[in-house]
């Protein structure tokens, strides 16, 4: 098998218009925005330095996949301002809800709690972050990505690619580090296993 070639098309791939090397890229830049702005946030609430991510690093990939997904299917409704609004509160609330599911279910906890928000559903949504949603959603269609997309192509793609995998490998690593440890996993058992695929992805795809 060209391993050059499969490597090609796995970045040049296109979903929804966007190939996959920009969306790869664009999730990584959200993934760090959003830590960035709720660690921030949340420090300034708590009064001292507070991390929001899951993991060590600065990544909450929640934002990722929220800024990636919401850009995918949102963009149709580009300059339909009351439309896009609408959409980008309910389909974010959405989200928010079914993130917050699948970690009560995983972990037994949440990474928020809006127990203490007005007009909030088991702590999970409230009407608060939904209002907010609406306007982030605004944001990023209208302005933020086409930032993003800029920063993005101000490098070339071989340097970008590169980044890209390296910054990739370190979030997946950091995220199962901690994964293992709030599931309480054995994390001595899955390292030789886990630096062979490490080494097997680097030689196929790097």
């Amino acid at each position: 098998m060209d391993y050059g070639v499969v490597k090609k098309f796995m970045w040049t791939k296109e979903i929804f218009g966007m190939d996959l090397y920009h969306i790869i890229a664009a999730f990584m830049i959200y993934s760090m925005i959003g830590w960035l702005v709720e660690s921030i946030y949340m420090s300034i609430c708590n009064r001292k330095i507070t991390n929001r991510g899951f993991a060590k690093g600065p990544f909450c990939p929640i934002y990722g996949f929220g800024g990636v997904l919401g850009y995918l299917i949102l963009h149709p409704l580009q300059g339909k301002y009351i439309e896009l609004y609408i959409a980008g509160a309910l389909i974010a609330t959405l989200f928010e809800f079914l993130v917050g599911k699948l970690m009560l279910s995983l972990f037994g906890e949440l990474w928020w709690d809006y127990n203490e928000k007005p007009f909030n559903y088991k702590g999970i949504v409230c009407l608060e972050s939904t209002i907010a949603w609406g306007f982030y959603a605004v944001i990023i269609i209208m302005f933020l990505n086409g930032k993003i997309m800029g920063f993005i192509d101000r490098y070339s793609y071989k340097s970008g690619r590169r980044v890209c995998t390296i910054l990739l490998i370190l979030a997946i690593f950091d995220f199962l580090a901690q994964l293992f440890r709030a599931l309480h996993w054995n994390t001595e058992k899955y390292c030789d296993k886990i630096k062979k695929t490490y080494e097997s992805f680097r030689a196929r795809w790097y």
